[in-house]
């Protein structure tokens, strides 16, 4: 029975994000393992190995995982190897050295580069140089946006680049509301005009610019509430600051949601704040229930908000809540916006689409075609 090795540093990243490639891999008559930090028990998976990987690059301790790595790929001797994640990417690559001399395919998703055009020096310094090096350890190299697919092609040294747009949304799970549902139904009142922004409480989702938001709409829009759904350590300084700025009662800390499909359909506007993105799930699941998007400029949201189409880029906060003050006074603007959104996730970027766009790329691997490749 031929056997996938998937890779990353946390198995979360496999349950938020894999499960249907997971699942058709066993279809297939596969063995489908997985190697990450456990969490969880995931289904579809014929083993789950547990590592000691490390999110920094220079944590002591991911010199464990990779030995970890070695030794497992020795032992069962995988057709695939599929890396996601930075340092799953590194040390699933490293660790694949060997075994890719006796034609083991590769493949690597790079679900957004720490280096991009506009990132700290830093993350060039340490991530780029890093990067270049093991790209060349890559037959696949997997590209989830634009940007980083040009990059690639540009500075990298994989052996083939190709550009997969996400992972997939699940359009009949993450759709409109039904006419007969309405926001009263989870406390509110029909004028209420919801916001929603679904993401780890951490430094780059940046939720702190979105209470700031609300201070800002306060005047604007009274009857506005933003909705945040999530966990994570800053979540206790958001709170703070509701506190402080006085919108405490405008700001709804929901915690972890697993129904946001329901949650979502419901809501007028998607908001998204985050500094760095490669292609937010978030915002593709809000834009595949028919909702308008208002994010900040980052390469994700750029490459999925088309300005005045299917929703707004802000620069400022001001503009920011001029947008959000736009929509809330113009329901055929938001809903022709929202069903613009709808239409893109369905015509590119729907689960069915991107699985036939991964089905080929894994279908030549399967059949050792990879180390000549297809055209693309």
């Amino acid at each position: 029975m031929p056997k996938i090795l998937f890779c990353a540093t946390v198995d979360f990243h496999f349950n938020a994000f894999h499960l249907p490639y997971l699942k058709w891999f066993k279809e297939q008559g596969w063995e489908v393992h997985v190697a990450a930090a456990k969490t969880m028990d995931l289904p579809y998976v014929t083993h789950q190995h547990a590592l000691s990987i490390q999110r920094s690059p220079f944590h002591m301790k991911n010199l464990l995982a990779y030995k970890e790595l070695k030794k497992l790929m020795k032992k069962h001797q995988y057709e695939v190897i599929h890396c996601h994640t930075p340092m799953g990417g590194i040390l699933g690559r490293l660790a694949a050295l060997q075994i890719r001399k006796y034609e083991a395919c590769v493949l690597y998703t790079a679900h957004g580069f720490h280096f991009y055009k506009g990132a700290p020096l830093l993350n060039w310094l340490v991530y780029y140089p890093i990067e270049r090096a093991i790209s060349s350890y890559t037959d696949v190299l997997i590209t989830i946006n634009s940007e980083d697919y040009h990059l690639a092609k540009a500075k990298l040294k994989a052996h083939k680049t190709v550009h997969v747009k996400g992972v997939g949304v699940n359009t009949d799970k993450f759709k409109p509301r039904s006419k007969n549902l309405n926001k009263t139904i989870l406390g509110y009142h029909s004028q209420d005009f919801l916001l929603i922004y679904a993401g780890e409480f951490n430094h780059n989702k940046n939720q702190q610019y979105l209470i700031h938001l609300m201070k800002e709409l306060k005047i604007r829009i009274p009857h506005a509430k933003l909705l945040l759904a999530g966990e994570g350590p800053l979540q206790a300084n958001c709170r703070l600051l509701a506190e402080q700025l006085g919108v405490r009662e405008s700001v709804e800390f929901l915690g972890y949601h697993k129904d946001l499909n329901e949650l979502l359909p419901l809501c007028d506007v998607a908001v998204a704040s985050s500094f760095r993105e490669g292609l937010p799930v978030n915002v593709m699941e809000a834009m595949a229930c028919g909702l308008p998007i208002v994010g900040t400029d980052n390469r994700g949201h750029r490459e999925l908000i088309q300005q005045r189409q299917n929703g707004f880029i802000a620069h400022t906060l001001q503009e920011f809540a001029s947008y959000i003050e736009e929509l809330a006074t113009n329901q055929e603007l938001k809903y022709r916006m929202g069903m613009k959104g709808r239409n893109a996730i369905m015509n590119h970027y729907s689960l069915e689409k991107v699985m036939d766009r991964k089905r080929a790329i894994y279908e030549a691997c399967m059949r050792k075609e990879e180390k000549r490749w297809i055209a693309n």
